[in-house]
């Protein structure tokens, strides 16, 4: 008998109408040498019968078996799959779930090549009930490039975030030898089978492709055991399994795991269950408190050096038991930069509550001053809106009162109070939203109280079909402030609310009543329901409505009328316009747009070289993209579009000329008769385009749109041959379509480092006024790249450094510019004024290297346009072995090449500043070899020349 290559063991409990689909998924992989071992765990529903006529219908590839009774979990019938395959590799697959078709041939590949135990791949879940096609990848990070690792130490975070143990194959001698089996009777089996699995195996491979797909229904009738989590049991399992894999670090004296699994629980773990607090009752609370506390006191204190203002803050809380500024606390986590506490200011710091303070500890725990809550405008600050009281008169009318949070007292009782309560439809149909005045509306100390009845019956009038679910916001006018927030149910009990009658404008049969509920950040809403005088006959009288031949008429119109509206606007419809309407128009001479990422700013090269254009009186006509709301910033000589406006993709289409740094819309096509003059915004550190793993592990189809984005550039700046070797050959561009001119936006750093070296003389020019800077201190600009963190989502800017410590430690010398990331925001605490200076606002950075005496910055490109000034920089790399190798990679060792110190903590950071004379004599022979290998092309007359060969006629 031929022995397979994998064996792929099905788990299937009354699962019958799916079990199909899994199994077809195995069936069709392009490895042949593959088997099914279905394992039925004594299903109610005709799975067992359905794995069989599996078994008869591809005999020698399908086999089926069946437990004797439910064990009630993944664990048992996983266990009985590796007992009963034979296959070299094993792999685990879910009846609701699908295989990737490569995904076996590519684990197998891996596993024969490197001999490992263990070969993990990229899980995507797939939300099936999203109508957008939703797809989210499970950890990308961890699989940016392929990887072998002898032991599970040399990656930590991979046993700390990847607990699946779906996306895998496992050499099933391996198991056996190990005795690996997976915990029976307890859920949350794969956190502990995982970690087992990593710890012995003797090598680990990671591949970068998607291998399985995890299809999510987020609101399905029956929920999974992860979407249980009110149910206290659920807390109660996962704490086991928390305490084994525990056991298990220790006894193999993993502590840095340990450490790393530590700051993960607290991140992850507690704060899936902290955000249901606020929903459920006081038996659940303490139980839960309980439980928590007594593993929360085994946690590394090093770990909470990791996690966020406010989980920290939860965690310590939770620890005190203190449910009056828990629940605020767990609610601001669940609605992210939402203001749910008033806050208590001690001695100029400002604290989440003003309990505790007492405590050392939890006056630094509860100590939230750099979160800019004292000093960000009111309107800018989202304030949580607590529900004290719902009542309703059992037919239309509703009451409903509560609590809006005064932080800091920033509301004063002088200030004139008016409201209003609106309910929105979430999709926004017809008309948009019916709002009631609020008739109560009073200072009370900490909280802004208010009260309102919403006669819902005879003044909310919904479609009844498309606009199912209702929002509610409370609009707050508090002297000149207005304030929107939406409205939290907190701990009121809606149990018991009546179903409000309403007047759909399309048919009762559809829908006539408004039933309260809380969505999954606990706020108030009301969904689209149907009741009638007869339950029993209404829902056959709505069944019929909406089954029969005359509904459907009635649907099909309808949402033909729905459909033409809404995709007017959308992406879908203004793409197609563009190709087929606008681009049939004339292109008019002479029109450039310019836009400078992704529309956000007016600045870099996209500037200079509008700017060489007007200083040299070139006619054309200046179209600027911007992005977001009212544009600030942008020149006033020429036209603003906003950037995907209707106004935009006609002038893109029309246009002689695309000038821009970063790309515009990747589903634009360029027209033959437009030249596209690509800037680019850096040289680059990180991996780029096709040497991107991830790029490189998208199906032909995703490369192929990639590659047509990128291959509509005409030309592309450069500042260097490194950028041909990187940018050029990553984004797979033609040598001819290199213009080797060096960075517009360089010209005026160039020309300042010339002045410079010419008089001798350092001139800062207007900006230095602008900020207040004391002459007689040097101007660091510290100006660091954004992070993501491990779904691949910008982060939060956090200073990785104590910013207080460095003002009264250095501020006497230097003043410090911070210059975050566009993508990021910094808000400083009011203690540093003066000495520490928030400048990321300011579009261009051009200007802000030109001022600085020194840069600090970690991995952001403007190391490269810095050099050009010969000036000093130090390299703040804190994070530089994650940044580096588990991300996308680097083109170079930035700590070979840097041309300055390079630190990893904040001690080393502030001595190096302090010696920063000396450092900047010591890295002179340095800069100069990285302006060579990387700016030799930048010589102040980029802009020049750009203007020259495109838009003078001697260029033409």
């Amino acid at each position: 008998m031929h022995v397979p290559d994998v064996s792929v063991v099905v788990i299937v409990y009354n699962d019958a109408e799916r079990l199909p689909t899994a199994v077809q998924s195995v069936l069709d992989q392009t490895l042949h040498g593959v088997e099914v071992v279905i394992v039925d765990d004594c299903s109610k529903d005709r799975s067992y019968a359905v794995a069989q006529e599996l078994e008869s219908a591809h005999p020698g590839r399908v086999r089926a078996f069946r437990l004797p009774e439910n064990s009630g979990g993944c664990g048992a019938p996983r266990n009985h799959g590796i007992k009963q395959a034979v296959g070299e590799y094993v792999m685990f697959l879910d009846s609701d779930d699908v295989l990737e078709r490569n995904a076996c041939r590519n684990m197998l590949d891996a596993a024969r090549r490197t001999g490992s135990d263990l070969v993990s791949g990229m899980c995507v879940r797939v939300h099936l009930d999203n109508r957008w096609g939703k797809t989210t990848e499970w950890y990308p990070w961890i699989y940016a490039r392929t990887r072998t690792l002898e032991s599970i130490t040399e990656f930590p975070d991979l046993l700390v975030y990847d607990t699946l143990s779906t996306n895998k194959c496992y050499r099933r001698a391996f198991l056996l030898e190990q005795g690996l089996e997976f915990p029976v009777g307890i859920h949350y089996e794969d956190l502990l089978f995982s970690a087992q699995a990593y710890v012995a195996a003797r090598r680990i491979t990671l591949i970068p492709n998607h291998v399985y797909f995890w299809n999510v229904i987020e609101k399905a009738a029956a929920k999974s055991i992860s979407n249980r989590r009110h149910e206290i049991e659920n807390f109660v399992h996962r704490m086991e399994i928390h305490r084994r894999v525990d056991e298990l670090l220790a006894a193999k004296g993993h502590t840095e795991i340990k450490s790393a699994k530590d700051a993960k629980f607290l991140k992850h773990d507690l704060v899936l269950h902290l955000r249901d607090l606020p929903l459920l009752g006081d038996a659940y609370r303490q139980e839960f408190a309980r439980l928590a506390n007594g593993y929360l006191a085994g946690i590394d204190p090093a770990a909470y050096e990791h996690v966020t203002n406010l989980q920290a803050i939860c965690a310590y809380l939770l620890g005190k038991q203190d449910w009056d500024n828990l629940l605020p606390a767990a609610d601001a986590m669940t609605n992210k930069g939402r203001l749910t506490s008033p806050l208590a200011e001690r001695d100029g710091r400002v604290y989440w509550c003003a309990a505790h303070l007492d405590d050392a500890e939890g006056r630094r725990i509860l100590d939230v001053t750099d979160q800019g809550f004292a000093t960000t405008a009111l309107t800018s600050l989202a304030l949580g809106n607590r529900l004290t009281s719902y009542e309703d008169d059992g037919r239309g009318t509703v009451t409903l009162s509560g609590a809006v949070v005064n932080p800091l007292g920033r509301i004063r009782p002088e200030a004139e109070l008016k409201a209003s309560l609106e309910f929105r439809a979430r999709r926004q149909i017809g008309v948009r939203s019916f709002s009631f005045p609020v008739s109560t509306v009073r200072h009370a100390g900490d909280t802004i109280e208010w009260n309102a009845t919403a006669d819902i019956g005879s003044t909310v009038r919904p479609f009844g079909i498309i606009d199912a679910v209702w929002d509610v916001r409370l609009k707050l006018t508090a002297g000149g402030s207005r304030l929107t927030t939406r409205v939290s149910v907190g701990g009121v009990d809606l149990e018991k609310a009546a179903r409000l009658r309403v007047r759909p404008r399309l048919t009762r049969l559809v829908s006539d009543r408004f039933e309260p509920e809380v969505t999954k950040k606990g706020n108030l809403s009301y969904v689209l329901t149907a009741e009638g005088a007869a339950a029993v006959r209404t829902q056959t009288l709505i069944n019929s409505a909406m089954h029969g031949k005359a509904a459907g008429l009635v649907k099909r119109g309808l949402r033909k009328a729905l459909r033409t509206r809404r995709n007017l606007g959308s992406g879908e419809q203004k793409v197609k316009v563009y190709h087929e309407v606008f681009s049939k128009l004339p292109v008019k001479k002479g029109t450039v747009v310019f836009e400078s990422h992704m529309g956000k700013q007016y600045s870099d090269s996209p500037k200079a070289i509008y700017e060489e254009m007007v200083r040299q009186g070139v006619p054309f006509e200046a179209i600027w993209s911007y992005a977001g709301g009212k544009p600030t910033g942008f020149p006033k000589g020429a036209t603003l579009v906003r950037r995907w406006s209707w106004p935009y993709l006609r002038a893109l289409a029309q246009a002689e000329y695309w000038v821009d740094n970063q790309g515009f819309p990747l589903a634009l096509t360029k027209r033959p008769g437009t030249t596209y003059i690509q800037t680019w915004h850096g040289s680059a550190l990180k991996r780029m385009g096709f040497h991107e793993p991830r790029t490189k592990a998208q199906d032909r189809a995703g490369q192929r749109r990639f590659q047509a984005a990128v291959d509509r550039f005409d030309h592309f700046l450069i500042r260097s041959e490194h950028d041909a070797r990187t940018l050029a050959k990553g984004f797979r561009l033609r040598d001819e379509v290199l213009l080797r001119t060096g960075y517009p936006r360089n010209d005026a750093l160039v020309a300042a480092h010339r002045s410079e070296a010419h008089s001798g003389e350092r001139v800062r020019g207007p900006l230095a006024g602008e900020f207040g800077i004391d002459p007689e201190k040097k101007v660091l600009l510290y100006a660091p790249t954004f992070r993501a963190n491990a779904d691949g989502a910008v982060e939060g800017f956090e200073f990785p450094f104590d910013v207080e410590e460095f003002a009264d430690r250095l501020g006497d010398r230097f003043t410090l510019l911070v210059r975050t990331h566009y993508l990021n925001s910094v808000t400083l605490p009011p203690s540093v004024a003066g000495r520490v200076i928030d400048v990321s606002k300011h579009h261009d950075i051009t200007p802000l290297l030109a001022l600085a005496d020194g840069l600090i910055t970690d991995y952001s490109s403007v190391m490269f346009d810095y050099a050009v000034l010969d000036r000093p920089m130090l390299f703040f790399a804190y994070d530089y072995e994650k940044y580096a190798n588990d991300i996308r990679g680097t083109y170079f060792d930035l700590k070979e090449k840097a041309p300055g110190p390079v630190v990893a903590t904040a001690d080393e950071l502030l001595q190096a500043l302090a010696a920063f004379d000396e450092a900047d004599a010591k890295y002179a022979e340095a800069r100069q070899r990285f302006l060579t290998e990387f700016g030799e092309y930048d010589r102040g007359d980029a802009a020049a020349r750009i203007v020259e060969k495109f838009f003078t006629r001697s260029g033409k």
